[in-house]
C-alpha cells in the first residue's frame, strides 16, 4: 500500500506510542528506529548524510510513518521539514550541523523574534512557540523581524524585512508548555533565546532563488514543500483510523451480536469514507508526481501549477478529517477512552487540524474533479 517502516518497525513504533504520549516526547526507543532509518533526513542530499528523496518519495514516506502513529509521523515530518533548510545554509554552517548523526531541527515560522544588525551578524531577542521535537532537537530555527539602530528594515515593497536564523542547541531556553488535546508525542515546546549574537552565516532565506544546494527540492516553494508533506500526514492518520474502525466494528458484529440493520450502517458508512479517502489520496500522490516530472523537466512551475496542487493538498486534509468525523460516531465509548488507541488517533488528527496553514481558504470538495482510474 504504501512504502515506509517494515511491519516490525510499525509494530515496535506503535507499542511505544502510550508512552511516548505519558512522557510528552517520542521515546528512546523509537528515536532510535528515527536515526537507523535517517527519517529525519528524508530530504538532505546524500552527500551530507541524507536520504536525498524526491517529494513524490518523501509525501509516500511521510504518510506511511504517520499510518503507523500520529505523534511520531508529525514529529518526523516536521523536524525533516526542518533539516530540509540545508538547502539555504552557507556550506560551513551546513558541515557543522549536519556532521552530527542525529541532526535534528526544530524550530517556528513565525516571526516572533527581533534581530538588531550589528557588525558581523546580530543580536537576537525572542520567543518562539510550537517548535515540534524540541526535547531532542540539535538546533533550532526561527524567524525574526529585522532592525538597524532599533528601526524595522524594510524590503523594497515596504514590507518588513524578515529573516531566518539557525541557534545551537545550547544558546536557547526550551519552555515546556506544550499541553493539548493530541500530538502529546511531539514536544512542541515553545523556546527562547536572550540578546544572543548569531554570526551573519547563520541566517538565511527561506526561497528557491536563495537555494544554495542544487536540488530540485530545493526549488519547490515552502508553502507548498509543507503543504504536501503535511497533508500526507493527514491521510496517513485517517488510514489509520478507518483501520481501527474496521477492526472495531467487526468486533462488535460478532461479539456483541449487532443487528443487520445496524452492522449494514456502520459498514456502509466505513466502505463509503475508505473509498473517498482512497480516491483523494491517489489523487494526491498522482499530482504531486506530476508536478515533480513538470519540475525535472522544465527545471520550476508556474503559478497555476502550484495553487492547482495547494488545492489538492486542501482537499486531501478535509477529506481525511471527514473521513474520521463520519466514522467516529460508531465507534461508541472506546472511541472516547483516552487510552485506546483509536480516541488517540482522532485527538492526534484533530490537533493537527488546529494548523493554519490548512485551517482557512476553504475547498468545496464537489468543485474538485479527480478519477479513480
Amino acid at each position: 500500500m504504501m512504502s515506509g517502516p517494515c511491519l516490525g518497525q510499525v509494530d515496535g513504533i506503535r507499542k511505544e506510542s502510550f508512552a511516548a504520549e505519558k512522557s510528552g516526547s517520542l521515546t528512546p526507543a523509537q528515536l532510535d528506529i528515527i536515526y537507523r532509518q535517517n527519517w529525519f533526513n528524508i530530504f538532505v542530499p546524500r552527500h551530507i548524510g541524507g536520504l536525498e528523496l524526491s517529494l513524490p518519495e518523501g509525501a509516500r514516506l511521510q504518510e506511511s510513518l504517520a499510518w503507523a502513529d500520529g505523534s511520531f509521523g508529525w514529529t518526523i515530518t516536521l523536524c525533516s521539514g526542518a533539516n530540509w533548510f540545508a538547502g539555504f545554509l552557507e556550506e560551513a554552517v551546513r558541515s557543522r550541523f549536519f556532521s552530527d548523526p542525529k541532526v535534528c531541527f526544530a524550530g517556528s515560522g513565525a516571526a516572533t523574534g527581533i534581530a538588531e544588525m550589528v557588525e558581523g551578524g546580530f543580536i537576537v531577542d525572542g520567543r518562539w512557540r510550537y517548535a515540534t521535537g524540541a526535547k531532542h532537537a540539535t538546533a533550532f530555527t526561527a524567524n525574526c523581524i529585522v532592525h538597524k539602530d532599533g528601526t524595522v528594515l524594510k524590503e523594497d515593497n515596504g514590507s518588513d524585512m524578515i529573516r531566518s536564523f539557525v541557534f545551537e542547541r545550547n544558546e536557547v531556553k526550551i519552555v515546556e508548555d506544550w499541553n493539548s488535546l493530541g500530538m502529546n508525542a511531539t514536544s512542541s515546546h515553545s523556546f527562547e533565546v536572550d540578546h544572543i549574537f548569531v554570526a551573519a552565516d547563520r541566517v538565511f532565506m527561506i526561497d528557491a532563488s536563495h537555494a544554495i544546494l542544487p536540488g530540485l527540492v530545493y526549488k519547490v516553494p515552502f508553502l507548498q514543500f509543507a503543504e504536501v508533506t503535511l497533508a500526507a500526514n493527514f491521510s496517513g492518520m485517517a488510514l489509520h483510523f478507518s483501520e481501527e474502525c474496521r477492526a472495531l466494528f467487526e468486533e462488535k458484529i460478532m461479539k456483541r451480536g449487532y443487528s443487520v440493520i445496524k452492522a449494514g450502517e456502520m459498514l456502509e458508512v466505513l466502505g463509503r469514507m475508505s473509498s473517498m479517502l482512497e480516491g483523494r489520496r491517489k489523487f494526491f500522490h498522482e499530482t504531486v508526481a506530476q508536478l515533480w516530472e513538470k519540475g525535472m523537466t522544465q527545471g520550476n512551475w508556474n503559478v497555476s501549477v502550484l495553487e492547482d496542487l495547494s488545492m489538492v493538498c486542501k482537499a486531501l486534509v478535509k477529506t481525511a478529517l471527514k473521513s474520521v468525523d463520519e466514522l467516529y460516531p460508531y465507534t461508541g465509548m472506546t472511541g472516547a477512552d483516552p487510552s485506546a488507541d483509536i480516541n488517540r488517533i482522532w485527538r492526534d488528527i484533530h490537533t493537527a487540524s488546529q494548523h493554519q496553514l490548512f485551517t482557512f481558504n476553504g475547498i468545496k470538495l464537489d468543485k474538485l474533479q479527480y478519477s479513480y482510474s
